[in-house]
């Protein structure tokens, strides 16, 4: 088994994250470009997943600071700025956490998503399948019925405004995001803190995502997602995909697998102090 230190690694992720001196994104643009050059990002950096964000590529590697006014909110301010101009794909996608993908790559994850080919139709089947709660149902019909709505319409249209209904509301609102069949695309000066995300479905909102994915596998979608993951990190173990993607192991094995037949991957990858089984970028 070839050995591999951890290390290198670590090297590897503190250039790929853009870690190093100098490489500290300053701006909107760069934020689009970091994006598009890793193919998929965490705004925040989430505990017990090992993937690139944008707060670190801006703040450094450290914890998300409470301070309002610390340099590294700016990412906010970018991110909100960006909502509407249709730069990348922005909502609460993988593990249900805010995510950023490169628009070349949002296909290859709507081909993995509960999407068939008639948006206005397959949330009805989903529902009668069990696969979409009744708050979900709500939300769906009242975007599709009005249009695009910030938070606080929502909830009234949907008729979700109590207290005891907030969180199924919330729930509602990630998982379809989580599905790819709403996300934010602006902000508006409502409720009690003045700022409330509008929202939209995605099907209007990206007209061509569907056309796009039409032809992608589900095969070749977790093949290309894996390629990119492993890209950025250099080195993972299954279990890590699982936990990132929600696959299971023989979707993860399979891609893994297809991916070292074509000499840019290598499995059967020890790591010095890290117990298992993993697979490594040729990059490294």
């Amino acid at each position: 088994m070839t050995s591999l230190d951890f290390d290198r690694i670590r090297t590897y992720r503190a250039r790929t994250y853009h870690l190093l001196p100098g490489q500290q994104l300053k701006s909107p643009e760069e934020a689009v470009a970091f994006t598009n050059e890793r193919g998929f990002i965490y705004f925040w950096p989430v505990n017990g997943v090992e993937m690139p964000s944008l707060w670190t590529a801006v703040a450094g590697n450290r914890p998300v600071a409470d301070e309002h006014d610390d340099p590294g909110h700016r990412t906010w301010g970018w991110k909100d700025s960006l909502l509407d101009k249709r730069v990348w794909y922005y909502a609460k996608m993988l593990r249900k956490k805010a995510t950023m993908i490169a628009l070349e790559v949002t296909p290859y994850f709507y081909a993995l998503s509960e999407n068939y080919g008639s948006p206005e139709e397959d949330y009805l089947t989903l529902y009668k399948q069990g696969r979409l709660t009744v708050e979900s149902k709500m939300l769906f019909e009242a975007l599709l019925l009005k249009g695009p709505m910030h938070t606080i319409a929502l909830r009234k249209e949907a008729r979700l405004t109590s207290r005891d209904s907030e969180s199924r509301f919330n729930k509602a609102l990630t998982d379809l995001q989580a599905n790819f069949q709403v996300l934010p695309v602006g902000i508006a000066d409502a409720g009690a803190w003045h700022y409330s995300y509008i929202y939209d479905l995605t099907f209007r909102f990206y007209p061509d995502l569907q056309e796009q994915a039409r032809f992608i596998s589900e095969r070749q979608a977790r093949r290309k997602l894996v390629e990119l993951y492993l890209n950025s990190v250099g080195a993972a173990q299954v279990r890590d995909i699982n936990r990132l993607f929600g696959w299971t192991n023989p979707d993860s094995e399979r891609a893994l697998n297809e991916l070292e037949k074509t000499g840019a991957f290598q499995g059967g990858l020890e790591v010095e102090g890290h117990p298992g089984v993993w697979w490594g970028s040729k990059n490294l």
